[in-house]
């Protein structure tokens, strides 16, 4: 049986002048911001595009045993985001799944490899055996690449399971991760 709480990772050291801490409710005027642009695009994550706030932070801000966690720099700004949570109910919450949004003004900083890297370090202290990702928009090459650098296989392609809001019907990939 798998026990949540294990020791958390700092974030520290991953990405210099960048902490990784848990997230709070004060962290939410400044994550809605960038995830309300980042979902309406409508061509890297599955949420309905219209999401309201009050919606989007439900599903956003996890309770145990999820866990959200924000980047962020030596001012306080929040840089990006993660949530983890178990990818499935019963039998199957020993895999955790996760989603990542990094502020578009901080786009090819590293902020998208630290908070990978931190929720890759948190899944296993959290005693999950495996990460799971449901849902790689496939012509999202940058995450795409990011995840196989980060040891993710690809062990399932979706055909045109995502409406892109440029390209129309394409893949969705899951990529897998032992712990």
């Amino acid at each position: 049986m798998r026990e949540f709480g294990g020791t958390a990772p700092t974030g520290r050291g991953i990405l210099p002048g960048v902490i990784i801490r848990e997230a709070t409710r004060a962290d939410w005027p400044a994550i809605w911001p960038f995830l309300r642009q980042i979902v309406a695009a409508g061509d890297t994550f599955t949420w309905p595009r219209d999401i309201t706030a009050d919606e989007a932070r439900t599903w956003w801000l996890k309770e145990p045993p999820g866990r959200t966690v924000v980047a962020v720099d030596a001012d306080g700004t929040v840089l990006g985001t993660a949530e983890t949570h178990p990818n499935q109910a019963g039998p199957g919450s020993h895999i955790a799944n996760a989603g990542f949004m990094v502020d578009p003004r901080h786009s090819g900083r590293g902020i998208g490899r630290a908070l990978g890297e931190h929720v890759i370090a948190q899944a296993r202290a959290d005693g999950y055996r495996a990460l799971q990702y449901n849902a790689v928009v496939a012509t999202n090459t940058r995450a795409v690449g990011l995840w196989k650098s980060l040891g993710f296989e690809i062990v399932g392609t979706v055909p045109e399971a995502f409406r892109h809001a440029e390209l129309g019907y394409v893949d969705l990939l899951v990529m897998y991760l032992k712990l």
